[in-house]
């Protein structure tokens, strides 16, 4: 019975813990733009250096 008791009071201490943690990470601005870092791959990043240009025009 003792066991029981020391397991539940583990738990709730390491639930406490982790509802500590999400309400730092709310206040420190994590959640503050969830849609961008998802659709930011979806944006081509073009490289415009005259190399890289030059090397397509031939076809390489």
């Amino acid at each position: 019975m003792g066991v029981i008791v020391l397991l539940i009071l583990f738990s709730l201490l390491v639930a406490l813990i982790f509802l500590g943690a999400f309400f730092w990470a709310v206040k420190s601005g994590q959640f503050d733009d969830p849609q961008t870092p998802a659709i930011r791959m979806l944006f081509d990043n073009e490289i415009s250096t005259s190399k890289n240009k030059s090397k397509t025009l031939r076809g390489e």
